[in-house]
């Protein structure tokens, strides 16, 4: 079983993330895996440990060291997750409207895997940040926003307005992501490294207009996952059964030795795409679909994922795309109709 921790970061100020539909004043309420491991190789780098991280993380054929989830919104005490998309939304109701919510309190993703109904009362979908809210709520754990800077030339006496989206935080608001290890010496050797480096990363932040105070977090807590290992299924497995399914977290690109029932399950594809970082020139990296968060996939083994190199042309080194799926092994219940 592996081992995993918590890191909750509490804004300092707005976070910017790039949105799929690539619009600058559009912003994301997720920051999808791969970023995720990006910003803290960025940061492995910076405390010295890039070689072996690249070594133990990016190049082992097998497993990684280390697997991230993508990092979703929490509001005291929740956590925000996305559906197991099979289940979601639940059958249509007169109070509840399921299918506007994007994200939902892990408890009640753990709900629906265990097969219990939401009751509709104790429920409400908020149209502002687009999560499953307890109906007591009144308040939105964030909210979309659009901000306006100005670039001057005082040379030619012009000026340059740009408007970026962004996510704006609630009090006791924040982001979340999952570290979880592949084995109890993994931990022992990343655990340190990889705390010290969530920490610089909340100092310097992360996502876009980190050199106008974005991104960045006055703390970054660190708890132990013990529902990480509740999550996977409470039930043994059909003797006739072939095949698992499994919950992502992460965003996933597929490896070779991934055996994968694509005609079961549930999933959607997004298209990653982004640029190198401005020391090394700022290019675009060529684009890339992966399996979306919230997929349940059917493989008789917990999918591994890949790391492609996606460098642009005339870089002399590699540019990693982390592809790892972290995902949680659940029992398959037919969703209501």
């Amino acid at each position: 079983m592996q081992t995993a921790f918590v890191a909750r970061f509490y804004p300092s100020g707005p976070w910017r993330i790039a949105a799929d539909s690539g619009d600058p004043e559009d912003s994301a309420a997720v920051l999808h895996s791969d970023a995720v491991y990006s910003a803290v190789t960025w940061a492995m780098q910076r405390l010295g440990f890039l070689p072996e991280w690249l070594e133990t993380v990016f190049r082992r054929p097998d497993s990684p060291a280390v697997r991230f989830s993508s990092a979703f919104p929490f509001l005291d005490p929740w956590l925000f997750v996305p559906p197991p998309s099979h289940l979601w939304p639940p059958p249509p109701s007169t109070k509840v409207r399921w299918k506007g919510a994007r994200l939902i309190p892990l408890e009640a993703a753990q709900a629906l895997l265990k097969g219990e109904a939401l009751a509709e009362e104790q429920w409400r979908v908020d149209g502002e940040s687009q999560c499953l809210l307890p109906a007591e709520w009144e308040s939105s754990p964030f909210r979309f926003a659009v901000r306006s800077g100005c670039a001057v030339d005082r040379l030619e006496q012009g000026a340059a307005v740009k408007r970026l989206g962004c996510v704006e935080f609630a009090s006791g608001a924040g982001m979340w992501l999952l570290a979880a290890f592949s084995d109890a010496e993994a931990r022992s050797r990343w655990e340190p490294a990889l705390k010290a480096a969530l920490l610089l990363l909340g100092d310097s932040g992360v996502g876009g207009r980190r050199s106008a105070g974005w991104g960045g977090a006055r703390r970054v807590e660190f708890e132990e996952a013990d529902w990480w290992s509740a999550l996977t299924r409470e039930e043994p497995p059909s003797e006739a059964a072939e095949s698992t399914a499994w919950w992502l977290l992460s965003a996933y690109l597929p490896s070779e030795q991934d055996a994968v029932d694509w005609n079961k399950g549930q999933y959607r594809v997004l298209e990653r795409n982004g640029r190198v970082d401005a020391v090394s020139g700022g290019a675009l990296k060529p684009s890339t679909r992966m399996v979306a968060e919230g997929a349940v996939l059917f493989a008789p083994q917990a999918p591994c994922g890949r790391a492609l190199d996606v460098a642009p042309e005339g870089l002399p080194h590699p540019v990693y795309r982390a592809g790892f799926a972290l995902a949680a092994e659940i029992v398959w219940r037919e969703p209501v109709k």
